[in-house]
């Protein structure tokens, strides 16, 4: 395990030290991380994997700025969230952090720019800015012509091309995914994994969550979460032949 890659190369993104975080039912506390020590470097693209119970549900919470350790330090970006309170939180998570989720998560009955320029709306830019800026992030994903589209005239994979152009219009610091593919067939999944690669290359740090060893295969890193603990870090062959 090479906890060290990302002071190495690109500074840390993400970093995290000692973290445990512990849960209460009822009079029972349950360890969902055993103090996890990692690095994120800056314009990594990293899969995270880990059978159910392992851990990296509760990672991705704090990755996410969802939630807070029991102890330990979590640095997002220069800045640390580990003790923040939920304010601070709500803020730097709309700030840094772009999500992507498995079923998309798009208002049906408004058209993709306006799913897209969402996270904008509380920002303090105009309307205007909001619309470039929305259709800069359409653009990027390949979805220029469908920006007035709806998400039922929309496919499974442009659908969730918006909810990525979604995740990028704040320019945030980290991507990061929840299942992206899981609700879509196997070659429309290699072609979202194949965006993310691209997005990647040029220079966006991302973070996907996956159960499948295919969909993990296209990161350049696999993070293995077992039992609350980082089990491995290994590097993959796929993502170099891509590249």
């Amino acid at each position: 395990m090479d906890l060290m890659r990302a002071s190495q190369g690109a500074p840390a993104i993400l970093a995290c030290r000692d973290v445990v975080k512990t849960y209460s039912l009822g009079a029972e506390r349950v360890a969902a991380l055993r103090g996890i020590t990692l690095d994120i470097g800056r314009g990594e693209f990293v899969s995270v994997m880990g059978p159910s119970g392992s851990g990296k549900s509760t990672f991705m919470n704090l990755a996410g700025c969802l939630d807070t350790p029991t102890s330990g330090e979590v640095v997002l970006d220069g800045e640390r969230v580990s003790d923040m309170s939920r304010d601070d939180l709500a803020d730097i998570r709309n700030r840094k952090i772009g999500f992507v989720f498995q079923q998309f998560n798009l208002l049906g009955r408004t058209s993709a720019k306006d799913n897209v320029a969402l996270p904008l709306l509380y920002s303090g830019m105009s309307k205007a800015e909001r619309s470039e800026r929305a259709e800069a992030a359409l653009a990027e994903v390949g979805l220029d012509d469908r920006m007035n589209h709806y998400p039922s005239q929309l496919s499974g994979g442009q659908q969730q091309r918006v909810a990525i152009a979604r995740a990028l219009v704040n320019a945030p610091a980290l991507v990061l995914a929840d299942e992206p593919t899981g609700a879509l067939d196997t070659q429309t999944g290699h072609e979202i994994m194949g965006l993310f690669h691209s997005l990647h290359q040029q220079g966006i740090t991302v973070v996907v969550v996956t159960h499948e060893a295919e969909i993990a295969a296209f990161a350049e890193h696999t993070l293995r979460f077992r039992d609350g603990q980082l089990a491995e870090d290994e590097g993959n062959r796929r993502a170099k032949a891509v590249a």
